[in-house]
């Protein structure tokens, strides 16, 4: 068992820190917003801190999940920053998704500290956090991801490592563009079947068994004909997210057309005032544009 820290208390991180303290680590939390953290210390025990640097301070693993890439360089870099504070040996795992540009700028300033960095996007949602099934794609050293993996695993369903720094978070990006393209086409096939008056669940009950068939379908196309958009992953975060995707694919030459198109969808939903609905509100900008 070891000292984890975690940094970041958000819809993934409230339940991932949870999970730590179930598997027997002793945890200290750390949030922007302090009575977060004092909540969760209330539910789950362990010990929470002020700042990020008291947070780390004799801690083995320090994990973050926050929320882009200037509040990842902030808890790391900034004033009272975690990485300052860690002692040489010791390991930073994040879960946020960032670029792999300060993916890249955090191991070396880690590896000046002689400490490592792992980068670990997650996927799976709120409730695969909730769950402790997430899928976790990492970055970094083969020693230091041998180090990490036994921590994470409280929360993992599936975890690999996928290459050098920044690997987990080009496999992110690749997870993005997938999804992005999977919820377009079922929000077209959902007002389809709508507009030829089929029974949508009796259709996707046909049909999800075959080729069609992927989570985003089991998972959110009753949803969709409900016309209800407060599962998961919000429209705000995912633009966030295609945006890296899409900055990355001009970085190495990857002609991304249709996750292009698809993130000005996602545009047009924040302009319908859905920044904080989930991604499949997508039928709802379909669903708008033949009213």
């Amino acid at each position: 068992m070891a000292n984890v820290t975690f940094l970041g208390l958000g819809v993934m991180g409230y339940p991932m820190a949870g999970h730590l303290v179930k598997a027997g680590h002793t945890v200290t939390v750390y949030n922007r917003t302090t009575a977060k953290a004092e909540a969760w210390v209330a539910e789950h025990g362990g010990a929470m801190a002020t700042t990020p640097a008291a947070a780390a301070k004799g801690a083995d693993f320090v994990m973050s999940c926050v929320g882009n890439d200037d509040d990842l360089r902030s808890v790391c870099l900034g004033e009272d920053g975690a990485l300052g504070a860690m002692a040489a040996g010791t390991v930073f795992v994040d879960h946020t998704t960032v670029s792999a540009d300060i993916t890249r700028t955090l191991y070396a300033a880690a590896k000046d500290h002689g400490i490592s960095f792992i980068d670990a996007p997650v996927s799976g949602g709120q409730a695969g956090a909730e769950n402790g099934v997430l899928s976790v794609m990492c970055g970094g050293d083969q020693d230091a991801y041998d180090q990490a993996a036994p921590v994470i695993d409280a929360y993992a369903g599936a975890c690999a490592r996928m290459g050098e720094t920044g690997a987990g978070q080009l496999t992110k990006m690749v997870n993005q563009i997938a999804i992005a393209g999977l919820l377009q086409g079922l929000s077209e096939a959902m007002l389809f079947a709508e507009k030829s008056g089929l029974d949508g669940r009796a259709v996707v009950d046909v049909i999800k068994g075959g080729a069609a068939g992927s989570w985003q379908m089991l998972n959110r196309h009753a949803t969709m004909l409900d016309d209800t958009y407060d599962f998961g992953f919000a429209v705000d975060w995912m633009r966030k997210d295609l945006g890296i995707c899409l900055d990355e694919a001009n970085n190495i030459g990857a002609p991304l057309p249709g996750t292009a198109m698809i993130d000005q969808y996602y545009k047009d939903v924040q302009n319908m005032g859905g920044g904080r609905w989930d991604t499949s509100s997508l039928i709802k900008r379909l669903r708008a544009l033949q009213a």
